[in-house]
């Protein structure tokens, strides 16, 4: 099952991105950049929170989500971006959703370049839990034969051994995407990246958990910082590629030992911030 989920998506974003060739090379219209991107953090919620913004009456989204064209796919150029966003009058707005943007170190500056007035949304989840669901998710795709535990302990070594060749190496990608399981949950230092390349007031950071606990009110800051009008979708009900589901890898001492390590990272992340605290809640 899980190699037949992993050809499945293939094959939807090449059918996608093949689509989208046949449109940048054929002279006519083409959508124009989008004004806002999720960006991230990858198994945060994303999902749900692209699905709320596609239902607002004012915006159309991209033709998929995870386009990936700042990361994987950024040799393609803005035209084969562009094919992938519809033409729209000038209240209608557009937008994507990439959870990779956000980690990958070469983002920031590529899409400063490219979407000077944008702007962002990136939603943070603790990182325990979130270093856990990525490892599950990675798991579903037969892509990880680790346990968990020695998958977290391995994480060093096969990061470095990827990026020998630079970040955007096809082996660089496969290890930053699948294999990054703390490394996706030092906020601050993704953060920064981003702070060097754009005002941090275009970049709006959100606790998954505060969006998992009211939606509704999560959505209407992210629709006042966008610019767009008050909306309630039909529903706000959870989205996900992929359920938390698998044997309990994550034990308490494993919890405890991971919760040490990002505590100064959590602590980074609130200072730069302005947070009270990050996780877990002060109540």
């Amino acid at each position: 099952m899980t190699g037949n989920r992993g050809t499945t998506d293939r094959l939807r974003r090449s059918v996608r991105g093949a689509r989208a060739w046949a449109r940048a090379v054929v002279p006519g219209p083409l959508g124009a950049l989008p004004e806002f991107l999720i960006i991230g953090g990858q198994r945060c919620g994303t999902t749900s929170l692209h699905h709320y913004l596609a239902a607002h009456p004012q915006v159309r989204p991209a033709t998929g989500k995870e386009l990936q064209f700042f990361t994987v796919h950024h040799g393609r150029g803005l035209r084969w971006y562009r094919a992938h966003f519809p033409v729209r009058p000038p209240a209608v707005r557009s937008f994507e959703a990439s959870p990779y943007y956000l980690f990958h170190p070469s983002v920031p500056a590529r899409v400063s370049a490219a979407l000077p007035q944008a702007r962002f949304v990136a939603l943070v989840r603790d990182p325990v839990e979130r270093a856990y669901s990525h490892y599950l998710h990675t798991r579903s795709y037969g892509a990880e034969p680790l346990p968990f535990a020695e998958a977290v302990a391995a994480e060093e070594q096969r990061l470095a051994d990827a990026l020998r060749d630079g970040p955007d190496a096809p082996a660089a990608h496969a290890a930053l995407r699948n294999y990054s399981y703390l490394s996706r949950g030092r906020y601050a230092e993704q953060l920064r990246r981003w702070h060097a390349h754009l005002p941090a007031d275009r970049l709006l950071v959100l606790r998954s958990e505060d969006m998992y606990a009211d939606p509704a009110a999560v959505y209407t800051r992210v629709l006042d910082f966008l610019g767009l009008d008050p909306f309630t979708p039909a529903a706000f009900g959870q989205h996900t590629r992929r359920a938390d589901r698998g044997p309990g890898e994550l034990t308490a001492e494993l919890r405890e030992r991971l919760g040490d390590y990002f505590a100064p990272h959590n602590a980074e992340l609130a200072g730069l911030l302005g947070w009270p605290h990050t996780w877990p809640a002060v109540t």
